[in-house]
Parts: structure tokens; C-alpha cells; sequence
């Protein structure tokens, strides 16, 4: 699979298989990503990777805090601006409606919205999750840093015919999380990404992207 055809097909999958993910072609994965560009070569990214009973466990503990109606711990980095302006709220918006919709969840049923949101906890099925922490004590620079390493980490996964997920999510229940990957206590749980093989007999919509001309300006002189 060449670099675009990897970009094209990489999406954030919400039902995987069972299949197990080889330990080989993970660690030639982050082995391959460990190249990703960083800011003076910080290389700033601390990861765990669950599977197996550890990853059942998590799994277990998250999906019980998340029955219990358990908000979650208290926030160590904001996900969105406290007040999301234009384009930014009409994406956002779009996206949750497609994705919901695909799921046939309307609009005003909190309890599926509340049931489709809890499926993050289980991986959505996923059999390894990859959690992404860093140094509490890094800046806007660092994170830039570990977004461009997942990134490049699911592009790789894709070239090996695997899919992903990317879910803040976990930072929700960040305690719990600790509890089984222990973390070290100046790391910040930024993400984790559930691995796997996606489920074919699950049919899910891309979400769409803007156009270039509302992104991007060439400055050319001409």
C-alpha cells in the first residue's frame, strides 16, 4: 500500500474483529514510527500496549464506571475551547450526526448517544489499545510532536492492513487506565488508539473533510 493509498483508507474505525494483532507487526510498527518528526528530536512520547487479560480488565473496569453513570476524573487537558466557534461547531456537528445516523441513533435519544459513546471503553471491540502519554511539563510544541507520531503510527498500521481508532476518550477515565498500565505519575494520558482488524459486516460512512479552497491559501504571487 503506497503513502496516499494509506492516508485515503485510514479512518476511525468503530467495529473490529477479535483477530489477534501480531506482536511482530506492532513492534515494527512503532519501530518504523519512532521517525516521525519532534522539535529538537524530544521524541516526547511515552506508550503502553494492552492486549490479552490486561486489556480485559481495563475493558471490565472502564465499562462499569461508564454503567454507573461515573462522569469521569477531573480534566488534565481540555479536548475543545470552551466555546466552539464557526466552521469548527458546524464540522463537529456534522460529524456526530453522520456517525449517529449510520447508527440509527436520532437526534434526541440520550440513551443510545450514551450507549454508542460507552462502546469506546470496550474498543469497540478492538483486541490491543495503545495509550499515548506525555510529560506533564511539556508545552504546545511537544503535543504538536505526539499527534504527528499517532498519526504516523496508524498510517503504518493501515500499511499492514490493520485499522484504528484514536480516542481521547481515555483520558476520561485516566485513573482506571492507570490502574492497569501504570503510568508514571509525571506522565499526561493524552489518547488511546484501539488496534485491530476492521469488521467488514459493520458498515460505517467516511466522514467528510472540507474542501481545499476553505483551508488552504497558496500565496504565490500570481
Amino acid at each position: 500500500m503506497d503513502i496516499y493509498a494509506a492516508v485515503a483508507s485510514r479512518r476511525a474505525v468503530r467495529a473490529f474483529t477479535d483477530e489477534p494483532v501480531p506482536r511482530a507487526v506492532l513492534e515494527r510498527v512503532l519501530t518504523a514510527a519512532a521517525h516521525a518528526p519532534s522539535g529538537g528530536n524530544l521524541q516526547p512520547w511515552h506508550l503502553r500496549v494492552l492486549t490479552g487479560a490486561p486489556l480485559a480488565e481495563l475493558k471490565k473496569r472502564a465499562a462499569e464506571r461508564a454503567a454507573a453513570g461515573d462522569p469521569g476524573d477531573e480534566r488534565e487537558y481540555r479536548m475543545y475551547p470552551p466555546e466552539v466557534k464557526p466552521p469548527y461547531a458546524e464540522r463537529r456537528s456534522a460529524a456526530a450526526a453522520q456517525r449517529f445516523g449510520a447508527l440509527g441513533i436520532e437526534r434526541g435519544d440520550a440513551a443510545g448517544r450514551r450507549a454508542a459513546v460507552a462502546d469506546n471503553w470496550a474498543c469497540f471491540g478492538a483486541p490491543c489499545l495503545l495509550l499515548a502519554y506525555i510529560d506533564r511539563d511539556m508545552g504546545a510544541a511537544q503535543w504538536a510532536d505526539l499527534g504527528m507520531y499517532l498519526q504516523t503510527v496508524m498510517l503504518l498500521l493501515r500499511a499492514e492492513g490493520l485499522d484504528s481508532c484514536p480516542q481521547m476518550a481515555w483520558s476520561v477515565y485516566r485513573r482506571t487506565v492507570a490502574e492497569v498500565a501504570a503510568p508514571r505519575p509525571e506522565w499526561v494520558l493524552f489518547a488511546g488508539v484501539s488496534i485491530g482488524f476492521a469488521d467488514p459486516s459493520v458498515p460505517y460512512p467516511r466522514t467528510g473533510r472540507a474542501p481545499l479552497a476553505e483551508t488552504v491559501t497558496f500565496v504565490d504571487g500570481s
